[in-house]
């Protein structure tokens, strides 16, 4: 098994690169989405539906795909041996702690997106618009962690 994982890692780190990044374009552009929604739709059904539809399928066929698959890749690439020593590697202790964030983030937005769905939200522009500074953040400290590995 440890041969195949070795065999296999640069297919798994590319693959797990890949989800990341269409995982992360969702994380940044559902809430953008959310401020418009907020402030355009206003009392336009049509237009309300629209966001509705975009927001559904954003989430369903793009970001939770790219979620499970940045965590299937992430943990085959914590399996694969010399990789990563989860015991002494405080960096991925960061990295994790942050990734686990961001899920966070993508379930508050899949709750906030069901919010939307039913005419239920009563959050702001303003409130969607400061949400969508976390995930820039979080890469940030994820980015560091895995190139720099700091400690």
């Amino acid at each position: 098994m440890h041969d195949l994982l070795l065999t296999l890692y640069p297919w798994t780190k590319s693959l797990h690169v890949i989800s990341m990044v269409a995982w992360m374009a969702g994380l940044f552009y559902l809430p953008r989405i959310f401020v418009y929604h907020v402030e355009e739709a206003g009392d336009d059904e049509h237009l309300d539906r629209v966001f509705a539809t975009m927001e559904r399928k954003l989430l369903k066929a793009i970001m939770t795909p790219a979620m499970i698959a940045t965590w299937f890749f992430g943990t085959v690439l914590v399996l694969t041996p010399g990789v990563v020593d989860i015991l002494h590697d405080g960096w991925f202790h960061v990295k994790l702690a942050f990734v686990l964030l961001l899920t966070w983030f993508h379930f508050w937005l899949g709750a906030r997106r069901r919010e939307f769905a039913v005419g239920a939200n009563r959050r702001s522009g303003r409130r969607y618009r400061l949400m969508n500074e976390l995930p820039t953040l979080a890469l940030v400290v994820v980015v560091v962690m895995v190139i720099v590995r700091p400690f």
